[in-house]
């Protein structure tokens, strides 16, 4: 099988390079081969600089000529991606590209719809910030009571989907609000989403987190217009 690492940055020169060297470093596993697609969503500060030198079989970049929001990116990488699994990699620090063995190992066994990482499972809750704790704890009890889930973390980045359901989607999502939409219509779709623990090292917004409040108020506001407005669920 294949695997789809879908990679979206912006501003992120300090970490990119090494985050798709320890993406290319991982052994998936007997059977697997992968794709990285890099999506730059019109960075600024110089990784587009350090995407444009690098020349390696498994990496492919494609880069946005605006900033179009992480949403978009994900959207533009689904629609480049050729694996039988999508799995997106957050493109700084926070999430463990050696995490990607296991999850290809459970669907290569349980041939999984989704698989989403769950920062809570395993009794660990690892945040910088309380208002970031709860608001994932209100988000996730709210796409578990509108969708039927059974989800531990919601706002997980490490989401991985199989390549022909992902792609079947109709996602409008251009900023994080895709991140809640996804799950959302994989439910509305009918299938289960699985978790399995992650580890996850949480930055600051002064190490150059991006996620605010305002965020977690527009992905509850997504979560509640998919279910009461879904529209096509399919393409």
């Amino acid at each position: 099988m294949k695997l789809s690492v879908i990679i979206c940055c912006y501003n992120e020169k300090d970490s990119i390079e090494s985050v798709i060297e320890a993406t290319e470093a991982v052994d998936l596993g007997d059977g697997w081969e992968r794709e990285i697609i890099v999506v730059d969503n019109f960075s600024t500060d110089g990784t587009r600089d350090i995407l444009g030198k690098i020349d390696r079989p498994e990496v492919r970049v494609i880069y946005h000529e605006k900033n179009m929001g992480k949403g978009s990116s994900i959207r533009t990488g689904i629609g480049a991606m050729t694996g039988d699994y999508m799995i997106i990699q957050d493109a700084d620090t926070e999430y463990d590209p050696a995490e990607h063995s296991k999850f290809c190992a459970k669907v290569a066994k349980e041939n999984n719809s989704a698989l989403f990482g769950s920062r809570v499972l395993g009794g660990k809750a690892i945040y910088e910030y309380a208002h970031a704790y709860w608001g994932v704890r209100l988000l996730t009890g709210t796409t578990n009571l509108l969708f039927g889930g059974n989800l531990t973390d919601v706002a997980t980045a490490t989401k991985m989907v199989r390549g022909d359901l992902v792609q079947s989607l109709n996602l409008t999502g251009t900023t994080f609000d895709l991140d809640f939409e996804l799950p959302c219509k994989i439910l509305l779709a009918g299938h289960t989403i699985e978790e399995l623990p992650i580890s996850y090292s949480p930055r600051t917004y002064e190490e150059g987190k991006k996620i605010t409040v305002m965020d977690g108020l527009r992905a509850l506001q997504v979560i509640v217009m998919t279910r009461l407005f879904p529209g096509p669920l399919f393409k």
